[in-house]
């Protein structure tokens, strides 16, 4: 193993850490005997993610080598090899070559079952559809015909196996009966001509093409938010060194290196304040929506904003050390946590399909033993096995999941996969974050105490600010229609207010303490109303001339609409609902007792917030997660469910299993919704596929069904699995 995939974990310092990418995983199933696999063997403690395609491995002292786990891996039918990170590409690789096979499988397909329905009686026809399907079968298929024969080698099976038993056993059966209605001279057609089924075997593997498409398509996301949140961070560093200032990358600061941040800048690197004041915007880590005032002794993170004000830092923590690296770590560990999902065919599928193949075999022997030809044991075998080809089965899901997905999108809904559906259906606690999510995640000014010259005057003296509650302040005057007068004189001093002169009037705007600094007098009454507004979980600030303050504004985080209505939708649904955020506690309270939550987790930092889900889920809680932010991306990607608000920030969204392409909360509740009705659509159509052979496998090995009948009843299934799905289409929200 290289060095760079091996380290000391903290909590065992004679544990070794390994990181694998699995090969040969088709799924859940897949990675659950791969995981099984590996902890068999003595020491060696490991969890397989299928989303990613690598397994986290644990080594204890005495462990077997890195060769011996492979060897107990392949004997599987399955490989591993030494973690490279490229991920994004390689599934790019898979979903290029998925798109290949569906472009040979549809139009081929579609071809093959028109021929077949119009023109099989004819010579040119049969042929054709044979030539026609055999490449479907053998270049779009080989996946599942290669994931069988490994499931073979290990005597296990799953859907694979049962797409190559059902697949081949139509397409063999109909070049057997192709070649058998030959007459004894040259290539013609005798008269009597027995049924073909290369259409079903070619649909079959175009529908299941596109199944495995959609789910490659999605699985090959997950690393992308891991990618995209480390993006996020600053490219350079501002370096003082002997009296000069350096421009570097940021990978090259060291621990101890002096920097300086510039207005507007991101902080490149966590480190400590060592001169200078200014409001650092935290909201990609933290949530906060009003920037935090930093001075010196104060700790800064990396890839946050310095708003307002020049800071000297030194550097504390770099590399995967800082803030940012050690969320894009809980984003992985939290999408590594989840265990696999099992698709309910695979699950079905493995005692399944060795009933079949049993019933099929008991059928061929006795009918031999009954009529005393090939062909009269042959006959009944295939119908038994051709009524158990999973061409329905292999529909219930994707069908369901492309009408429900599809119906999603139009209503702004989208759904990542099958799995996630099955974890909608079973959640019972939702949980929010606060900014950007519940409120608009932008401050506005909502009130104006004392004289009725503070906010013109007030703006007048913010014209000149960039800090974002100068900017509230000049919008809300705006929107009231006071015009700003014009200010001279500005002056900014950074984490306390700005001063400027408006005519001859000398006007401070700020935090008490800066007007206290000026000597200015603090009527009572204003205090009082100061006190009440930050009750509220409001932002006060100070206005004041003359010597004396004169009135208070209050900026706050908007509410947005249809949040009350949304809160009280999900506890008609039987939810409870938890506000997580990282505002201070008035804030979120006043938030919580607008909106109608009853519990909420005040000041958290990311890693607080995915304590708190994982908390939830300690209760047996299934929970969903709705956030918009960077910071939300490890409790995102850490709950059963993950729904992200589409107007928030790729990381978020990336980590998410559902995704609101609008920022309407009512779209938390059309997605469970949504979401739980589409997995109880698959559920019927499990049954429905299920049905059809459960019922029809005896009349068939009893020989009260031919092969035409089989398809005629395979296709039925197809046919009330299609329609079943298509009632998505009706779902209002």
């Amino acid at each position: 193993m290289s060095d760079t995939a091996v380290h000391d974990t903290p909590a065992d310092e004679a544990q070794r850490e390994i990181r694998l990418d699995v090969l040969g995983m088709t799924c859940g199933s897949c990675a659950a005997r791969v995981e099984k696999t590996l902890n068999k063997q003595t020491g060696v403690k490991a969890s397989v993610n299928f989303a990613t395609g690598e397994a986290l491995v644990r080594l204890a002292e005495g462990a077997p080598t890195f060769e011996v786990l492979r060897q107990a891996v392949q004997d599987r039918g399955y490989d591993v090899r030494e973690h490279v990170d490229e991920a994004e590409e390689a599934a790019r690789r898979e979903e290029r070559a998925w798109l290949r096979r569906l472009a040979v499988a549809w139009p081929l397909g579609i071809a093959t079952m028109v021929v077949s329905m119009l023109w099989m009686d004819e010579a040119w026809a049969r042929w054709a559809a044979f030539l026609m399907a055999t490449p479907v079968e053998f270049y779009a298929g080989w996946p599942f015909l290669k994931g069988a024969a490994i499931r073979a080698r290990s005597f296990t099976a799953n859907m694979d196996t049962l797409i190559a038993l059902g697949t081949m056993s139509a397409y063999l059966y109909s070049v057997w009966a192709l070649l058998s209605s030959l007459d004894e001279v040259g290539m013609g057609m005798s008269m009597d001509l027995p049924a073909l089924y290369f259409e079903s075997a070619a649909i079959i593997i175009a529908f299941l093409a596109l199944g495995r498409w959609l789910e490659v398509r999605a699985k090959g996301r997950a690393s992308q938010a891991i990618k995209r949140l480390l993006e996020m961070g600053a490219k350079e560093a501002r370096v003082l060194r002997n009296d000069k200032e350096l421009k570097v990358p940021v990978d090259a600061v060291k621990v101890g290196w002096i920097l300086k941040v510039l207005p507007g800048e991101k902080i490149p690197v966590d480190g400590r304040v060592l001169e200078g004041t200014a409001a650092v915007d935290e909201s990609m880590l933290t949530g906060e929506s009003v920037p935090v005032e930093k001075g010196p002794g104060d700790e800064v993170a990396g890839a946050t904003v310095n708003t307002d004000g020049v800071l000297v830092v030194e550097a504390t923590r770099v590399g995967q050390d800082t803030a940012l690296a050690q969320i894009a770590r809980l984003v992985a560990e939290a999408q590594g946590s989840k265990a696999p999902i099992q698709r309910l065919a695979d699950r079905v599928s493995g005692i399944f399909v060795p009933v079949v193949m049993a019933i099929a075999a008991v059928t061929a022997v006795a009918w031999y033993l009954v009529d005393g030809t090939v062909e009269g044991a042959l006959v009944p075998a295939v119908a038994v096995l051709i009524i158990a080809c999973p061409c329905a089965l292999g529909l219930a899901t994707p069908a369901a999941l492309m009408v429900g997905t599809g119906r999603g999108a139009q209503l702004g809904i989208l759904i990542r996969g099958a799995e996630i559906l099955e974890r909608s259906r079973r959640v019972n606690t939702v949980v929010f974050d606060k900014t950007g999510t519940l409120t608009e995640g932008r401050m506005r000014l909502e009130d104006v105490v004392g004289d009725e010259r503070a906010l013109p005057l007030a703006a007048g003296a913010e014209a000149g600010s960039e800090h974002p509650i100068a900017r509230a302040v000049v919008e809300g005057a705006l929107e009231r229609g006071v015009q700003a007068p014009t200010a001279t004189g500005f002056r900014s001093t950074a984490g306390l207010g700005v001063r400027a002169w408006i005519g001859d009037v000398d006007v401070l705007v700020g935090r008490r303490a800066f007007l206290a600094d000026a000597e200015f007098d603090v009527p009572a009454d204003l205090d009082a109303a100061a006190d009440r507004l930050e009750a509220r979980g409001k932002t006060a600030f100070w206005v004041g001339w003359d010597g004396r303050a004169q009135g208070v504004l209050a900026v706050g985080d908007t509410m947005k609409d249809g949040a009350p209505e949304a809160v009280a939708a999900l506890h008609a649904l039987g939810a409870d609902v938890v506000m997580l955020t990282g505002d201070n506690r008035a804030t979120g309270e006043a938030i919580a007792r607008e909106v109608g939550i009853d519990r909420i987790v005040a000041e958290v930092r990311p890693e607080d917030k995915v304590e708190e889900i994982r908390l939830l889920q300690g209760e047996d809680k299934v929970v969903a997660m709705v956030g918009d932010g960077i910071n939300d991306g490890p409790a995102l990607a850490q709950a059963d469910l993950g729904i992200a608000i589409g107007t928030g920030t790729d990381v978020a969204i990336e980590a998410s299993d559902i995704t609101l392409m609008r920022g309407d909360l009512a779209g938390v509740v059309s997605a469970i919704r949504l979401s739980r009705r589409t997995f109880k659509t698959i559920e019927e159509n499990l049954f429905w596929a299920f049905g059809y052979n459960v019922a029809a496998i005896p009349l068939a090995a009893l020989g009260l069904l031919n092969p035409i009948i089989a398809g005629a009843a395979m296709a039925m299934s197809s046919v009330s699995v299609l329609a079943n799905s298509l009632r998505l289409r009706r779902f209002k929200g």
